[in-house]
């Protein structure tokens, strides 16, 4: 079985975190730039002599897809990596994946990851 880990992190922690799962061989990675927040919700700042809340933070979400042998090493990796103990770290999600197909060569399993 395969897992799908999504981690929505600090985007001043990408470059860390993406380093930290190349260095286990995970190469494959999805990345976007989000917006959220959680129990944070968000801060107030002033502009132009105005007060106003952002409530909507920039993060990053980062989504791979492992053979479950590497889990608990891409976990462990991404929390060393991205926690700096304050709230608004992010969060890890783990989804389990029935099937993966590489399109080009229809590939199915671990080996098309």
């Amino acid at each position: 079985m395969m897992t799908k880990l999504e981690a929505i992190i600090q985007p001043s922690m990408f470059e860390a975190v993406k380093s930290s799962l190349i260095e286990l061989g995970i190469g494959g990675m999805t990345v976007t730039d989000v917006r959220g927040h959680g129990r944070q919700k968000g801060h107030t700042e002033v502009y132009k002599g105005r007060e106003y809340t952002v409530d909507l933070l920039p993060k990053v979400k980062v989504e791979i897809v492992v053979p479950d042998d590497q889990v608990d090493s891409a976990v462990g990796a991404i929390l060393k990596t991205a926690s700096t103990g304050k709230i608004g770290d992010g969060k890890i999600f783990l989804y389990k994946v029935e099937e993966t197909i590489r399109i080009r060569n229809h590939e199915r399993g671990a080996v098309a990851l």
